[in-house]
């Protein structure tokens, strides 16, 4: 009885000095936003405007030393700029309410659009298709070493442009499990496998608007400019990342050249996971997936557009059963309120006119317009190594709006995949956690790869982008 009173006393105070942690950040963060609201006072800044870097600035610093959670840095976002700039006579300068725009961010065409990718994510796992499909291509590469390397990273890539990137690395890490457990457990090849299932999840997301939620705040930020599609989405982030993937691989099979020749498979070829549905409704979610993957490619020729086509899945998977209450419970709501939040902040910084006063502060007339975009997009990875890439994104994509006039596509893309080009750290992206989470990955294979790619994808990306555009 004593042991279990010294423990729960361990846990409070854990949970005491935790708490009193986050508050001492979070008062550094006031105290931070604050200076930027006092600094700017002698400027030619309007209220507003200083009002809203306030809020940006200890929005920034609560994403970057992780006061609270990061979803809940969002809603405190959008409830400070409804307090402060929404209300009747308020910073905003109006006599009529204008709260409304903060708060129907969380009801925005793109919140549907990542809600339809999750769905399909769900109904993906819980069928068994995610699964039967990885093992049926990987079941073709053999057992050579190179191309069980470049089967694995193409699957996950390619799961990460319609599934979450973290859902994608956890499946796929589970399935090569039995490929790689003859290895030794100091194996190169078995740490260049792990890295090049958590890089090629995170370049994957890189490829769609549903992809990750940088690209969701990005497409966002271009609604009202330059509407960019579901198919015009990935004729610019495709080729990039696919040069990226390609000498990522490259890189890890030279870097982490294996010691053997062959790997056996068998264990891999005979590894089967138990169906959770009736054939009906796994054939269902086969169909609806390519159906709707189909009419995301082709609005073009339909001209529906990708947030109407989302609500198929939604739609058909809940009345036919195949999602749950449980099942969209489980969905990830702290990511669209996340993006919501950080809509809201764009919307502010761009209605305020704090945008524009940040990008003329900066010495652009110095530098090409491509050095301000690669700029720009390094910067955005450098900063989402060390937070939460869509806070990143949220900081940086309305600025990229104002610096590229008349360019925005060609400057706000490259940024959004710099966002997803931060992987040097075990806590840059989740697929990395997951990867280090093994226990065989030391940080420094994670940091020399990851700047091989935070150096790279920015620089295809900002190339490419300013062809395409």
């Amino acid at each position: 009885m004593e042991d279990t009173r010294f423990e729960a006393r361990r846990i409070l105070d854990r949970l005491e000095f935790s708490s009193g942690w986050g508050l001492i950040k979070t008062l550094g963060c006031v105290v931070l936003a604050s200076v930027a609201f006092v600094s700017t006072g002698g400027t030619e800044l309007t209220e507003a405007a200083r009002w809203t870097l306030f809020v940006a600035t200890l929005a920034a610093g609560m994403w970057a030393t992780e006061a609270i959670p990061a979803f809940a840095v969002a809603l405190m976002v959008i409830g400070l700029l409804i307090a402060i700039l929404g209300q009747p006579g308020g910073q905003l300068g109006r006599e009529q309410a204008v709260w409304e725009p903060f708060a129907q961010t969380l009801g925005s065409p793109l919140i549907w659009l990542f809600f339809g990718g999750f769905v399909l994510a769900a109904a993906a796992g819980k069928t068994g298709l995610n699964r039967s499909l990885a093992r049926e291509v990987l079941r073709r590469l053999g057992n050579r070493p190179g191309p069980l390397l470049a089967g694995s990273m193409g699957v996950t890539f390619v799961f990460s442009m319609f599934i979450s990137n973290t859902a994608a690395a956890t499946m796929m890490i589970a399935v090569m499990t039995p490929v790689l457990a003859p290895l030794a457990r100091g194996d190169r090849f078995r740490r260049g496998m792990l890295l090049g299932i958590a890089f090629a999840a995170n370049i994957g997301g890189m490829g769609t608007v549903i992809g990750s939620p940088p690209n969701a705040i990005a497409a966002g930020a271009l609604r009202e400019i330059d509407p960019i599609d579901f198919f015009r989405w990935m004729q610019a982030a495709v080729p990039p990342a696919l040069v990226t993937i390609v000498l990522t691989w490259a890189y890890l099979l030279y870097r982490y050249r294996p010691a053997v020749e062959r790997l056996d498979v068998a264990a891999f070829m005979n590894s089967d996971h138990p169906p959770e549905l009736e054939v009906w409704r796994r054939l269902l979610v086969m169909g609806i997936f390519v159906v709707t993957i189909a009419l995301w490619l082709s609005q073009a020729l339909h001209g529906i557009p990708s947030t109407v086509v989302a609500f198929l899945p939604i739609c058909v998977f809940s009345a036919a059963g195949v999602l749950n209450g449980d099942d969209i419970c489980a969905l990830r709501w702290d990511v669209l309120l996340l993006i919501a939040g950080g809509l809201s902040l764009g919307l502010a910084v761009t209605e305020t006119g704090l945008a524009d006063w940040l990008v003329g502060s900066l010495p652009l007339d110095r530098v090409s317009a491509f050095a301000v975009v690669l700029l720009l997009a390094y910067v955005t990875t450098a900063l989402s190594n060390l937070m939460s890439n869509t806070a990143a994104a949220n900081i940086l994509v309305p600025i990229g709006v104002v610096v590229g006039v008349g360019s925005e596509a060609a400057t706000v893309v490259p940024l959004a995949i710099g966002a997803s080009a931060a992987m040097c750290l075990p806590i840059s992206t989740p697929p990395n956690a997951i990867a280090f989470g093994t226990g065989q990955l030391p940080t420094r294979d994670l940091i020399e790869g990851g700047l091989w790619i935070g150096l790279l994808a920015p620089l295809l990306a900002t190339l490419w982008c300013s062809i395409v555009f």
